[in-house]
């Protein structure tokens, strides 16, 4: 029977090259000369330091303007709260969202059978295995899938099996 997966995944060396983009241009801008701004990438979390809201609102576009001409969508970045840091700083904690969260695995199941296409859904941990008896109807849900705008995070559809 033909399948396919649904994932969310993030290129995290895209990711990577990106953070060192936002830290050169940081290095070059007039706005960040004798600040203490820096952009800190450890696994899955990009911890942002700025001198003050201004800063790090400057920082936040720069890195935004970076992922996408990197090809990294940036509803993957999950920006936490603003804490103020030692020194009179700022930090905020931008977390790369990995898989699909299980809520939203749930609402994309509940959404293909509400379509009522004879295909079946399955939950495997971070993505989904959709099956079905005929290529046309998963066809039909990825098209489903890709005309809904309400997905807050980026799909790929993988695995394509006959």
């Amino acid at each position: 029977m033909p399948s396919f997966d649904i994932v969310s995944e993030t290129d995290l060396q895209e990711v990577d090259n990106a953070v060192h983009q936002v830290i050169k241009e940081m290095g070059t801008r007039y706005d960040f000369k004798g600040s203490k701004s820096k952009v800190v990438r450890k696994d899955a979390e990009i911890t942002l330091h700025a001198d003050d809201d201004y800063k790090l609102e400057q920082v936040i576009e720069i890195l935004k303007e970076k992922m996408v001409r990197r090809k990294v969508d940036i509803r993957v970045l999950d920006f936490g709260t603003v804490e103020p840091a030692s020194g009179g700083m700022v930090r905020q904690v931008v977390t790369v969202r990995q898989g699909i969260e299980a809520e939203l695995a749930r609402r994309l199941v509940k959404q293909i059978k509400d379509a009522k296409l004879k295909v079946q859904t399955a939950i495997q941990g971070v993505e989904l295995r959709v099956t079905g008896k005929k290529r046309d109807d998963l066809q039909e849900v990825i098209a489903l899938l890709k005309a809904d705008t309400s997905v807050e995070m980026p799909l790929q559809f993988t695995n394509f099996r006959e």
